[in-house]
């Protein structure tokens, strides 16, 4: 309250031929780039609400209400697509447009949107953007964070404008008559799609364009790209020929995103495979390509062609586990992170083999991302089941549920059994803070409060507790 106060009451200096940005200025406790991210992405999130509470957003004559509206916004700026109304007719074409814009700025991140909006403006950034946009993508370099962006803006527009494009012509030609509605759900589900969002205008999602390739295979291969990185993208651009060259988050992100799928989409192909009601009816070609999707979605998409509430209970497990995992870091995908999981793998294993480093390849892993790779984990394990006991106590709902809905809403993934829906205000609300704290990251989250990088003057002596 009192950092709210001095921004209320702060009395900007006018000074003849000073820049207006070096004018106004944030406090220093409020503009640090640790808690600048949270506060530019709940202010996102207040204002998507009350666009969204407009008249003009709502379709037919009845006015949005506070609740849909809060979480809708708060769903789009996370990414997530866990939504409480349907989409498609719910929302005016105006209130969907306002998504699309929500959804947009979320995925590439606020500070990232405003520094590519820069970059292409002024050519310059100043070392507090930088710091910023740094923290925003997780860039590990600061001088990487110009030409990244431009990357980004330009891996991004081509992405969606290519899916938007099959989208919109298999649309035309196969599903509506008119252009100008295919063109619509064209762009609509590749921005969806790229940005990782599981908004869909249909209210069974992709359910009706189950086997139908020229619809699944765009969305699928968007979703995965966007759930990669920008940075991996960004040097897979120019290293991909030379896979020796990569990076090691370039290689545990690539590498382990493809062991997961095959993983995934194996263990659903295989549970769902005579059930008929997932993929038991479908051709044995229309059963692989739906379990690569089904490997694809639960890492963060949120798009499904099939009824997840009637999924076998292997299935549900999986897709648990991997929502829990996530695609990889700066990207639109949530989670703890491909590289998170992977790196805890190598320490596992570094122990059993009685190593003092953590190796992978021929680099060793600092103490200090072990540290913030171990928190993280076990931050994002205490928010879920959290998140799935105050569901259970609030909705009434059984811990099995709890924990699909509270996993898809903390890794922005954006499935649901059909639970979301029915849930209450006070539930609803648990599903709003897990969004948000999925898509700003468990460690941002609680810097915001208490700044890192403190240093000590002086080393306690040790102690070597009993450990297992």
């Amino acid at each position: 309250m009192a950092a709210i106060y001095r921004v209320a009451h702060a009395q900007p200096v006018y000074r003849r031929g000073v820049p207006w940005r070096r004018r106004y200025r944030l406090p220093a406790s409020i503009a640090h780039p640790v808690r600048l991210l949270p506060l530019a992405f709940f202010s996102l999130i207040v204002i998507g609400t009350l666009l969204l509470l407009m008249p003009f957003a709502r379709e037919g004559e009845h006015d949005p209400s506070f609740m849909d509206a809060l979480f809708t916004s708060a769903s789009a700026v996370t990414v997530t697509g866990l939504a409480t109304v349907d989409t498609g007719t719910y929302w005016s074409p105006i209130g969907q447009g306002i998504i699309v814009v929500l959804v947009e700025i979320g995925g590439i991140g606020i500070i990232a949107m405003t520094t590519v909006l820069g970059l292409f403006v002024g050519g310059r950034l100043g070392l507090r953007t930088r710091l910023a946009a740094q923290t925003d993508m997780h860039v590990v370099s600061l001088g990487d964070v110009g030409p990244l962006f431009r990357r980004v803006a330009v891996t991004m527009l081509l992405f969606q404008g290519l899916t938007a494009i099959v989208l919109t012509l298999r649309y035309y030609l196969h599903y509506f008559d008119s252009f100008g509605y295919s063109l619509w759900h064209g762009v609509f589900d590749a921005v969806m799609a790229f940005n990782n969002a599981g908004f869909s205008l249909h209210a069974d999602s992709l359910t009706g364009y189950a086997g139908d390739y020229a619809v699944i295979l765009p969305i699928s291969v968007a979703v995965f790209a966007g759930g990669v990185g920008f940075p991996v993208l960004a040097e897979l651009y120019k290293e991909w020929r030379s896979p020796k060259t990569w990076t090691i988050h370039t290689r545990l992100t690539v590498w382990g995103s493809l062991f997961l799928l095959v993983v995934a989409s194996t263990l659903f192909i295989a549970a769902e495979w005579n059930n008929a009601a997932t993929i038991g009816g479908l051709s044995p070609i229309d059963k692989f390509i739906t379990g690569i999707e089904g490997g694809i979605m639960p890492r963060s998409g949120g798009f499904n062609s099939f009824d997840w509430g009637s999924v076998e209970p292997v299935t549900l497990n999986t897709a648990i586990i991997m929502m829990f995992i996530g695609g990889g870091s700066a990207s639109t995908a949530g989670g703890i992170k491909v590289t998170t999981f992977l790196l805890l793998g190598y320490v596992i294993l570094a122990e059993i083999r009685g190593e003092e480093q953590v190796r992978i390849g021929s680099r060793s892993i600092s103490p200090r991302t072990i540290r913030t790779a171990l928190s993280i984990a076990l931050i994002a394990v205490g928010l879920v089941a959290m998140g799935s006991m105050l569901l259970m106590i609030f909705s009434g709902v059984s811990f099995a549920e709890g924990l699909f809905e509270a996993t898809s809403a903390f890794g922005t993934v954006g499935l649901s059994t059909g639970l979301t829906p029915l849930l209450n205000v006070p539930g609803q609300l648990v599903l709003i803070f897990l969004m948000f704290i999925g898509r700003v990251g468990t460690i941002t989250a609680a810097s915001a409060f208490v700044l890192r990088r403190r240093q000590s003057r002086y080393h306690l002596p040790e102690e070597q507790p009993i450990i297992g």
